[in-house]
């Protein structure tokens, strides 16, 4: 008989910073306060046994120096520095988030059970044989959630593995934040005396620009539906494409991983989606704007976690991008990332904005806009509680009406990179695949 599947909350309780922290509210940036970063962005994050964490006789540690306890202590040494994220949310009459009471509420932390292995689930592969919601942690009855900053659940499986899961609130971290705190809590956990490195707050030094014109959410109204697809990449396919490239400029350019993939995937779907020849068709990828600020950054940026990216765009006739070659699509994702640095500064500068119609922080439901993002280098992958960084990581998505493609790092023996889509409608799903593993 197979291994029930179902998990068993057993304690859900607030961790709160393990000394005294300072009290009161702290300034949210422009960009914190952008309406698409209401949201809790969700991922689990799946750790396999580690051999010496198993018991003669094949019994699972479930003592004090189990994941959850192990995690749980680290969190609240981790709190110390990062004491915002055992906040609130101050939000406005209207709802918007303005900035985060240090009032330490605590964070809410979720201890939970699987009686089947993670072999038996698959390592949570798609389709999820357990459904999210029961790997990531719930709101508490009371709790308002527009309010909270940060959830965590783990959940122990019978061989000995886990998975975290994560509710993380945009509004006071972006990827690489949320990543620079996930990696401080497992240094702890593996026994460093501090975090290794000091957060700063350093919201005064992101744009205010008065003139910036603010989008609103995207709507599910007339969107189609997109189906989920994760594709697995070998390393000998983006070598092929990035040979091709070189070869194209005489074997002195270079062109990354990421390049190679993104144009892939923005070819292969307006191939599959069948666009009218001359309708616009839009790839848009957040860029880190760090650099941009380094010399205003507190410590050069070194430490800060609030939300500092740029979405870039890039546009084209759709049957440019799919009747060139993956070498000419590489070029134009290329050329739109040399023009940040200057498009980021006119931003800041308040150059453009309401009076020009631009708000490139505009998320959209438009089925010719496809949404990348690159997980592979946020560090994310690199977080180690004490049994080994994760076999995997499973971000996910509430909606399903936005064209999204990730790129997250693979298996740790297939090398190469893995991508997480939804970005074609059901009916297409077989047509962009078969372009996706197309190699000509």
């Amino acid at each position: 008989m197979a291994a029930p599947k179902s998990i068993d909350r057993l304690a859900a309780r607030r961790v709160v910073p393990a000394e005294p922290t300072p009290a009161g509210p702290l300034r949210l940036s422009w960009l914190d306060r952008y309406p698409t970063q209401m949201a809790l962005i969700e991922s689990l994050h799946v750790f396999k046994p580690a051999p010496d964490r198993v018991a003669a006789g094949g019994d699972v540690d479930a003592s004090a120096s189990g994941p959850a306890r192990t995690i749980e202590r680290a969190l609240a040494r981790a709190l110390v520095s990062y004491y915002p994220l055992a906040g609130r949310l101050v939000l406005s009459e209207d709802g918007a988030q303005q900035a985060v009471d240090c009032s330490n509420a605590g964070v809410w932390f979720t201890e939970a059970a699987a009686a089947c292995s993670l072999e038996d689930v698959d390592y949570l592969e798609a389709p999820l044989m357990i459904p999210k919601d029961e790997l990531l942690p719930p709101t508490p009855a009371g709790e308002d959630e527009r309010a909270l900053v940060l959830l965590v659940q783990v959940t122990a499986f019978a061989c000995g593995g886990f998975v975290v899961g994560f509710r993380f609130s945009h509004a006071v971290a972006d990827g690489p934040g949320a990543a620079q705190f996930m990696n401080a809590v497992g240094e702890l956990a593996r026994g460093a005396g501090a975090a290794p490195a000091e957060p700063q707050w350093g919201r005064d030094a992101i744009p205010d620009p008065a003139a910036a014109l603010v989008g609103s959410l995207p709507r599910p109204d007339g969107a189609k539906r997109l189906e989920y697809l994760a594709i697995d990449i070998s390393a000998d396919y983006i070598n092929h494409f990035k040979g091709q490239y070189s070869a194209a400029h005489g074997g002195a350019a270079w062109c990354s991983a990421f390049e190679v993939l993104i144009a892939k995937a923005w070819q292969s779907r307006t191939r599959a989606a069948g666009f009218e020849p001359d309708s616009p068709v839009h790839l848009c990828f957040a860029m880190n704007a760090r650099p941009m600020l380094h010399a205003s950054l507190p410590r050069g940026g070194a430490g800060f976690y609030g939300n500092c990216y740029y979405i870039m765009r890039v546009s084209a006739p759709a049957g440019k991008v799919a009747g060139s070659s993956v070498t000419e699509v590489v070029k134009i994702i290329k050329d739109g990332k040399r023009r940040m640095p200057a498009e980021f500064a006119r931003w800041a500068a308040g150059e453009m904005g309401a009076d020009d119609g631009v708000d490139p922080y505009q998320i959209t439901s438009d089925y010719r806009t496809l949404l990348v993002s690159d997980w592979t280098r946020l560090g994310f992958a690199e977080v180690d509680y004490g049994w080994g960084p994760p076999a995997h990581v499973v971000p996910l998505t509430n909606l399903d009406y936005i064209a999204t493609c990730i790129l997250v790092k693979p298996w740790a023996h297939k090398p190469g990179a893995r991508l997480i889509t939804q970005c074609v409608t059901p009916d297409r799903v077989a047509a962009f695949h078969e372009g996706m593993l197309d190699m000509n």
